[in-house]
């Protein structure tokens, strides 16, 4: 049975926007496009839905999600017992943790234990998870400049990073498709390419869709740049990739 992304987005609960955001990054892409261009997607879609929300309730990165999920030696069965494992640990945390707020609340004060908020644990169990199937060229490009990067540079990058969005943000006078704002465009593909992975146009094109849709990345833009900044970066980043 064929369903459209309307009637995914109904059974799932994730929003259209984000189904489209899926599919330009390459995580989620729909089983056929039809002549009128509306994206349909099978049970097989839907199952590699299932295991992507699974994921993303674990706290994995896109990328890394899409990773397990591509790589060669995928094992639907063996990977929803990682997530049950994982699961569980959570689990068992948060009773450690709603004990730990009774027992606050029952005394009347703070209690000086910090014990119960260690997630090493859980922490250690998807270091294993990832591990096991991040063997990919993309995977490990990320990793070898995430390994790469110290303390200090973390915080370096991060304000390079938001100096662009500035610069875009002062840029919003002009139109998205001027040649000012489109090189400005380009130096972000770049910069994400030097400093965390391959910049393609299709992911490119991803994190343009994500920069509005995902309310704590479209605060950081408008932030940086001033109100307006998330929207207007994206439909610069929009006419980028279409040339």
């Amino acid at each position: 049975m064929m369903r459209t992304v309307k009637d995914v987005s109904k059974i799932t609960g994730v929003s259209v926007r984000t189904l489209h955001h899926y599919d330009a990054i390459g995580l989620l892409k729909p089983t056929k496009v039809t002549e009128a261009g509306y994206r349909m997607y099978d049970d097989t879609a839907l199952s590699r839905l299932q295991n992507i929300l699974l994921f993303r309730e674990l706290q994995f990165p896109l990328k890394e999600i899409k990773v397990i999920l591509d790589s060669p030696d995928f094992d639907p069965s063996e990977v929803i017992a990682q997530q049950i494992g994982l699961l569980e640990l959570q689990y068992k945390r948060i009773g450690e943790l709603i004990s730990f707020a009774r027992e606050i609340q029952k005394k009347g004060v703070v209690t000086m234990d910090f014990d119960v908020f260690d997630k090493k644990e859980i922490e250690k169990y998807k270091e294993e998870v990832q591990a096991k199937w991040g063997n990919t060229k993309a995977y490990q490009e990320y990793k070898q400049k995430d390994v790469a990067r110290n303390e200090g540079s973390y915080s370096k990058i991060a304000t390079e990073l938001m100096a662009v969005f500035s610069e875009l943000g002062g840029l919003k006078h002009l139109t998205p498709d001027s040649d000012e704002v489109q090189k400005k465009i380009s130096a972000l593909q770049k910069f994400i390419t030097d400093h965390y992975y391959t910049c393609t146009n299709e992911i490119l094109r991803g994190l343009g869709e994500l920069y509005v849709c995902d309310e704590r990345f479209k605060g950081t833009l408008d932030r940086a740049g001033g109100d307006g900044t998330a929207e207007f970066v994206s439909q610069a980043i929009s006419v980028y990739c279409s040339h």
